[in-house]
């Protein structure tokens, strides 16, 4: 295995606050995705509006989370290629492995040392 391929690897941890309540759809599969906008700011820097998208098809593992909630997500950037009027459109975005509630602390430390360690250091 190669240097680059030993390294390989797509984590992102976003920390921050719901700007807009999540939305849930229904797929053509039946598969339940849950979408979320999630604003984060550093320091004094501009925010930045993050979207989210948590495939969860058990309800009961979906928090209730709504417009002005603090989150934690763990998950990988993607970048998905659609059509809509004709035109290919793209967006990139979190897939979320796990939305955790931010007053759930040791619930969101738990998400993002499983997020670390993922991370192949060797």
């Amino acid at each position: 295995m190669g240097v680059n391929e030993a390294l390989a690897c797509n984590v992102a941890i976003v920390a921050g606050v719901l700007s807009s309540d999540p939305a849930m759809r229904e797929l053509a599969s039946g598969d339940i995705v849950m979408t979320y906008e999630v604003t984060t700011r550093v320091g004094t820097e501009t925010a930045s509006s993050v979207p989210v998208a948590w495939f969860c098809q058990e309800a009961t593992k979906r928090p209730d989370l709504h417009k002005g909630d603090a989150v934690v997500v763990t998950g990988r950037v993607h970048r998905r290629f659609f059509r809509t009027g004709g035109v290919t459109q793209s967006r990139t975005e979190v897939v979320a492995d796990r939305v955790v509630p931010g007053g759930r602390r040791k619930a969101a430390a738990g998400a993002i040392g499983r997020a670390i360690a993922s991370v192949p250091l060797e």
